[in-house]
């Protein structure tokens, strides 16, 4: 059980999805373990548009985004940071600078910012759309059109079954194919192939598993819905004959200035060709029979996900059990490492800053995965974890934590050099230093491997110095963990960390 087990639930949650399109806030309470929404704010911020030749953020989109982030800001003052979650999707997924905007982006916030990836961000929209509807039985197709990426899911209640985020989105689209606002057939023909190519990749897959319903979420499927209304196409509904007559009228209508006719509004005119174009693939690739809107997504799929983890319904942890399962690990190695790390951690844990329930989490999932990379091979295995930890799709995780699992398992034995921390922000490196010298003393003091209870220690830290108290006989019975313990010095030390062993009986 984790730090935050016992903590009081927030009234107050909020989530903010920072889309290639547009930025979303919801905010709802929390009463009695269901949420209610208070308040939802939306802005066309467009930050997928802002991406350069060199696939850079400009700065014009970035002051775009922080503008409309400053005034989301207001509304979360005072909010514990547990409850609010900001993530980041395509568009900051391919940004080479995103880094920078995130520390730029956090300072106006005041939480952390997120990049999650896009089955995560997948699973999360199935979350959120999921509990928007009825909990019927059978599997429901969802399908979210987002500024930079489309995801598709087929899943069944609450849980994803498939789950997959293809790079097309309203954005990239209409900068591609309707750039210039004309609404030709040779353009929109041109669309339709290339989405329906994106698509061959999990149109048998996805047709052989079947669905009994199909849902769309996101603004591009809800304005398709309004404007197949407003054209007494359909009530709303989307199927494919209906879609083959909407194609047919825009390319009648020529130009994305006339879509204000039909209801359009004028932040929207400009990607509704794209991301029509995309969604009428879907239907044909995925042979869709009919489609409905459902207002859930992203934002809420955030709220969900919080609201799980206040209670202890972690997806997270779900991930963990999995990955030990699949990779065949010793868990009751792992607990009596966990157990240990854990020891030590809650000694030594305020006066290293590492007191926060993410670091305890990050520590526990480490010790308990150290040793995935076996699987592989054993030489060199730590580094086979951190691989598998830093590109598998975790569900539940952000990549910032897997990149940051990934860190403590390539770190926890042989050399401890700069390179395990390569790619993490510089003011986070100190922080996953310390937590990596708990867990490679864990797995030290567990070398026996016959699962003991953490030793009797006394841990005491400041600074970058470790001073670790033994009883003198529990040492004196192992010369070998003795031996383990002062090549760790050596270590450490070239690390910059002064690690400190008292109660060895003196040499003779």
């Amino acid at each position: 059980m984790t730090a935050s087990a016992n903590a009081t639930p927030p009234e107050l949650l909020a989530a903010i999805d920072m889309g290639s399109n547009s930025f979303h806030m919801v905010v709802a309470r929390l009463v009695h373990g269901e949420l209610r929404t208070l308040e939802k704010m939306g802005e066309k911020v467009q930050l997928g548009a802002g991406l350069d030749a060199s696939n850079c953020l400009t700065e014009d989109a970035q002051l775009r985004a922080l503008e409309c982030l400053g005034r989301f800001a207001q509304r979360l003052q005072g909010m514990p940071q547990a409850a609010v979650q900001v993530v980041g999707t395509n568009a900051l997924r391919v940004a080479r600078n995103a880094s920078a905007f995130i520390a730029r982006a956090e300072q106006v916030l005041g939480y952390p910012v997120e990049i999650i990836a896009g089955r995560e961000e997948a699973r999360l929209i199935y979350l959120g759309v999921s509990h928007t509807l009825s909990d019927d039985s059978g599997r429901r197709l969802v399908i979210d059109i987002g500024g930079g990426s489309t995801e598709f899911i087929i899943g069944e209640r609450f849980e994803a079954r498939e789950l997959e985020s293809l790079h097309m989105g309203c954005v990239s689209f209409r900068n591609r194919y309707f750039g210039d606002g004309k609404i030709s057939r040779r353009q929109m023909d041109r669309a339709i192939t290339h989405a329906s190519q994106e698509l061959l990749n999990i149109r048998n897959p996805y047709r052989s598993l079947g669905w009994q319903s199909a849902v769309g979420s996101s603004g591009s499927i809800k304005a398709v819905s309004s404007v197949l209304k407003n054209l007494k196409i359909s009530d709303g509904t989307m199927d494919l004959k209906g879609m083959q007559e909407l194609r047919r009228r825009l390319i009648d209508m020529g130009n994305v200035r006339r879509l204000a006719e039909v209801g359009v509004r004028t932040d929207r005119q400009s990607i509704f060709p794209a991301g029509f174009a995309i969604l009428l693939a879907a239907f044909e690739s995925l042979a869709i029979d009919q489609m409905s809107y459902a207002d859930g997504a992203l934002r809420e799929g955030l709220l969900y996900d919080i609201l799980g983890r206040i209670q202890h319904e972690d997806v997270r942890e779900r991930t963990i059990s999995a990955l030990q399962e699949r990779y065949h690990l010793d868990q009751r190695h792992g607990l009596a490492v966990e157990n240990t790390a854990i020891a030590l951690w809650r000694q030594v844990a305020s006066s290293w800053a590492i007191a926060t329930v993410a670091d305890e989490e990050l520590l526990r999932w480490a010790c308990r995965l150290h040793e995935i990379g076996l699987s592989i091979a054993h030489s060199q295995y730590h580094k086979h974890g951190a691989y598998l930890l830093r590109y598998s799709d975790l569900p539940g995780f952000t990549q910032q934590f897997q990149q940051e699992l990934a860190s403590l398992v390539r770190g926890h034995r042989r050399k401890l050099t700069a390179s395990v921390f390569e790619g993490i922000d510089s003011q986070d490196v100190n922080r996953l230093r310390r937590l990596c010298v708990l867990v490679r003393l864990a797995v030290l003091l567990q070398h026996a491997r016959n699962h003991e209870t953490p030793p009797p220690i006394t841990a005491r830290a400041k600074d970058n110095t470790l001073n670790l108290n033994f009883d003198p006989a529990w040492l004196n019975e192992r010369p070998l963990t003795v031996a383990d313990l002062d090549n760790e010095k050596d270590y450490l030390g070239k690390q910059g960390i002064t690690l400190n062993i008292r109660g060895k009986a003196p040499a003779n």
